[in-house]
């Protein structure tokens, strides 16, 4: 058996249109995490989508000043928090490379080392979403390990495409999803939460589901492999700021699948079966 302490942070972004603007919201963010992790330690922070930047046109409109390389002002922060408390970190940011910009989580080992990064497969352009006249899909899955779990990162349209989370658990075997998302309240922020639910259930993985805070965002959720009415997920406000402490145990995965043999059951393949 395998145990996890995690920091899920859903934290308010306020008007980040600068590198200034950007490199003051990083560090009062590393200050509200190294508080909470001088109270409580734990195994690894997660912040949502594009956590270095708000998610609007003005900020979209200057990537070019506040986009960042994978060695940038993030990585410089939070490396060091990262050493600072042992802990792994994964966080969101605009990342640039030449002309080019990806939403990316990046994620840093205990030793403030780069691991690796994640860019969004599937860009959103749609509500309140305009990503696809700023930014280019990503090319690649990502798989890291954090005290023997294995984990990997999506963001926010990608739970849409139920493929991309099946592939990640049968074929990886990954044991916790990080779905970190930007879901402003639009037309499609309530079928959201279904997704989640749905993803842990049928991959009977655990999946965290975090959005960032504020008026038009929050009401991010944790789903263990099985959610039900007695064991529902955890809710986190449904606006306000909030760290949240989550513990998962690997244990609990083989429980469920004992249980319900979804996975075992089944085929290997649907698509060579003939009609009738």
């Amino acid at each position: 058996m395998s145990k996890l302490k995690i920091l899920a942070c859903q934290i308010e972004i306020g008007a980040v249109a600068t590198a200034a603007q950007r490199d003051q919201h990083l560090q009062d963010v590393a200050q509200k995490i190294r508080t909470q992790l001088t109270l409580n330690p734990h195994d690894l922070v997660v912040l949502p989508e594009l956590s270095s930047i708000d998610y609007s046109r003005d900020s979209f409109g200057n990537l070019q000043e506040i986009a960042e390389p994978l060695d940038g002002p993030s990585f410089q922060i939070f490396s060091k928090l990262a050493q600072e408390f042992s802990v792994a970190i994964v966080y969101g940011m605009p990342r640039k490379e030449a002309n080019h910009f990806h939403i990316s989580q990046v994620a840093i080992d205990e030793n403030g080392e780069l691991i690796g990064h994640f860019d969004k497969l599937h860009i959103a352009q749609y509500g309140a979403s305009m990503e696809k006249e700023y930014f280019e899909r990503g090319n690649h899955l990502f798989v890291f390990e954090v005290k023997g779990i294995k984990v990997a990162p999506i963001i926010c349209y990608d739970i849409r495409i139920p493929e991309l989370s099946r592939t990640l658990v049968v074929e990886h075997d990954v044991q916790l999803i990080l779905h970190c998302g930007a879901y402003a309240r639009d037309d499609s922020f309530y079928s959201w939460h279904h997704f989640s639910v749905s993803r842990a259930i049928e991959n009977q993985v655990f999946f965290l589901s975090l959005n960032r805070a504020g008026e038009n965002y929050g009401n991010s959720i944790f789903c263990a492999p099985w959610v039900d009415e007695n064991a529902p997920g955890v809710a986190f406000p449904q606006q306000d700021e909030m760290l949240q402490s989550l513990e998962i145990e690997t244990d609990q995965i083989q429980d469920i699948r004992r249980k319900y043999t979804f996975l075992a059951d089944r085929f290997e393949s649907y698509s060579a079966l003939g009609l009738k």
